[in-house]
């Protein structure tokens, strides 16, 4: 399994940039990780990506900057806390997240090693028969307003984008893609806090909404430009938005509130050592105020393996893996 997105599936490559601030390697974090220790996940425990592996079998793909030689063989998260589709994401400090398009270069990177050391024809079956989960758009979102650009001129780049980087992939043999689509982030605590009445940012919901219906489109165009690539795109809009409007169902009891921070909602200040942390964690659907908890991370891939096409389309992730 290879890996691509940001700190919603960071297993700790930010750990390894020196400079960089978007950090989730000292407490709370990791409050309910083996060990009780921070790994670099933002969770009290594991996140989507842990779970992903665990569903199949696999251990988790370990990050990149862990060994940056290694040819890996088993996989590998280029994932990255902060990291967005575009360079320009999150730029503010030098080195401080690996945006998509770097996580490419450094795929390449293992592209060739996997080359040199099973020959050409085995290292493309290798990679033909991996998953290529890609989790990547919030952070995009998040900073639309620093770009200038209408809202419908910021989503389309961002999935022209997008696909340059899944062609590029797929131009290195990557076959099997499971393509997570963005959340109503203007729901997390942090969206929340900046209302009066605690309401969502209806702004940033519509963009995410408008994203993923260019994301769904441009999957289906790539599909057929690209016979033998195959994907399952998960609705996170939609699961989200059941969290929020039903979350009994789930058992969650805490829809807006962090579970870690300070102040209003928890979302004042953020989760670090000296902020607060919730007792009852699986009862709220965010550990901070962007980022779920460990029981949110495992009821999404709970769904995603539910084997219903109402959330994962064109085929279930099960279809997608039979391949």
């Amino acid at each position: 399994m290879y890996v691509f997105g940001d700190s919603l599936v960071d297993v700790g490559n930010n750990h390894y940039l020196a400079l960089s601030r978007l950090r989730a390697d000292f407490p709370h974090n990791g409050v309910d990780y083996p060990g009780r220790k921070a790994t670099g996940r933002f969770s009290n425990g594991k996140n989507a990506a842990d779970f992903l592996a665990e569903k199949l079998g696999l251990a988790t793909a370990p990050p990149y900057l862990s060994e940056p030689n290694d040819v890996f063989l088993k996989g590998v998260s280029f994932a990255s806390g902060g990291a967005g589709i575009f360079n320009a994401t999150n730029e503010d400090a030098l080195k401080q997240t690996i945006p998509l398009p770097m996580q490419l270069g450094y795929f390449s990177q293992v592209h060739q090693r996997l080359v040199k050391q099973l020959g050409t024809a085995s290292a493309q079956e290798h990679l033909s028969k991996s998953l290529f989960p890609v989790v990547i758009g919030s952070n995009d979102l998040i900073n639309f307003a620093k770009s200038g650009n209408t809202p419908q001129q910021f989503v389309n780049l961002m999935v022209s984008s997008f696909k340059e980087v899944l062609k590029g992939l797929h131009g290195q043999g990557a076959r099997k893609f499971l393509i997570v689509g963005t959340s109503p982030i203007g729901c997390a605590p942090k969206q929340r806090y900046q209302s009066a009445t605690n309401e969502c940012n209806a702004e940033i919901n519509s963009l995410s909404k408008n994203y993923n219906q260019g994301l769904q489109s441009m999957l289906q165009d790539l599909k057929s430009e690209l016979r033998d690539m195959h994907y399952s795109y998960l609705n996170t809009y939609s699961i989200f938005t059941d969290f929020v409007n039903n979350p009994t169902t789930y058992g969650f009891n805490e829809t807006k509130a962090a579970c870690c921070g300070l102040g209003k909602l928890r979302a004042r200040i953020p989760c670090t050592p000296v902020s607060e942390y919730c007792s009852d964690r699986s009862s709220h659907i965010f550990w901070d105020i962007y980022h779920p908890t460990q029981t949110t991370a495992r009821t999404f891939i709970d769904i995603l393996f539910s084997s219903s096409q109402e959330y994962v389309t064109p085929i279930t992730i099960q279809q997608l893996i039979a391949m």
